[in-house]
């Protein structure tokens, strides 16, 4: 059985491609005796009294842009027709997937690596460092197109609420997604995301997703967004390979080699994640399966098992209990998580 080898890389975590002048320090900005950044410093405000959003900024930790679900148990937030156009995705190893042809991912490119905010009185800028990865918010008052042509990241205005920016989006196309692994999004997509930047360095960022297509109700997270201080994007480019492309689907068949009882499944549900910061992967039972965000676990051996997104090997200690899990990738990279809780 081949495995494709787009999902190991998707589960690496965001990494920021900067440094471009190593001795350039970012001018204006708060520091401490010592002349480093003062993250916590208060959040700088514009003339007219609002918070100023302006700096380059990286999400937390996350894989919302890998899997918008992260645990199972939540998945039932899809309709069954969206699940269903999922789980084909799925099947086919996502040999139609946006990421493999160097499309845009659309609303969810905000969980993944750095951006530049440029915050002007009638317009907020969302620069990427990647291709196509502009945003442009209108602060004039403006309304939402009522027809709009649909596009891979819609159109966007934006508004002040106290300190808060709060930004709608619509006018999107059904042919991008919601995440790398698949799940869908219709033309009725509309996302809300509110900017709060509580200090110098930090900015809570929440973003709604609401499609009556394809959403049984709204599917909301909240992330925080850290500021990059002396440092600059480096430029980056997707270069589409359709020969390939070709190498990396066929199907999962979805077999297992042994079989585990319930207790024995049940020792490796918990949250999993690096040795410090928040949990990131969720292994679930349900329904006595095993689960890796939302994508069904086929065990292999005692502590090896496939989905069709990756292979897991879970770590036991010397009593027998459970002190991570390896993402083995197709080439044969490991990615190592630490048992959380």
């Amino acid at each position: 059985m081949q495995r494709t080898a787009i999902p190991a890389a998707l589960l690496l975590l965001p990494v920021s491609l900067c440094a471009q002048w190593l001795n350039v320090k970012t001018p204006g900005i708060p520091r401490t005796a010592d002349g480093k950044p003062d993250l916590t410093a208060p959040a700088p405000r514009t003339p007219d009294g609002k918070p100023d959003l302006s700096g380059l900024w990286v999400p937390g930790p996350n894989l919302y842009w890998v899997d918008i679900i992260h645990n199972i148990k939540d998945e039932n937030i899809f309709k069954p027709a969206a699940e269903a156009v999922f789980q084909k995705r799925i099947a086919d190893y996502n040999h139609d997937t946006p990421y493999l042809r160097c499309l845009p991912l659309g609303p969810g490119d905000i969980f993944v690596g750095e951006f530049q905010i440029i915050q002007l009185p009638t317009e907020v800028a969302l620069l990427r460092s990647g291709s196509g990865g502009d945003r442009r918010i209108f602060m004039d008052g403006r309304e939402l197109p009522k027809d709009p042509n649909p596009t891979w990241r819609g159109y966007s205005v934006g508004g002040w609420e106290g300190d808060t920016l709060v930004v709608e989006t619509a006018g999107f196309n059904d042919v991008g997604w919601l995440d790398q692994v698949g799940h869908p999004r219709s033309e009725k997509l509309h996302v809300t995301e509110r900017f709060r930047r509580v200090d110098f360095g930090h900015i809570q960022f929440q973003i709604s997703f609401d499609d009556p297509d394809t959403l049984a109700k709204p599917l909301t997270i909240s992330l925080p967004m850290n500021y990059l201080a002396d440092t600059d994007p480096l430029e980056v480019v997707c270069n589409e390979n359709e020969r390939d492309r070709a190498h990396f689907f066929g199907h999962f068949p979805g077999e297992s080699k042994v079989k585990l009882s319930v207790a024995a499944l049940a020792k490796y549900a918990g949250e999993y994640g690096a040795r410090q910061g928040p949990p990131l992967l969720t292994v679930t039972l349900l329904n006595d399966q095993l689960y890796f965000l939302d994508f069904p676990l086929f065990p292999q051996s005692a502590t090896q098992f496939d989905s069709s997104i990756a292979s897991i090997e879970f770590s036991l200690d010397a009593g027998g209990e459970v002190t991570g899990l390896t993402i083995i990738g197709a080439l044969g990279d490991e990615f190592r998580f630490v048992r959380q809780r």
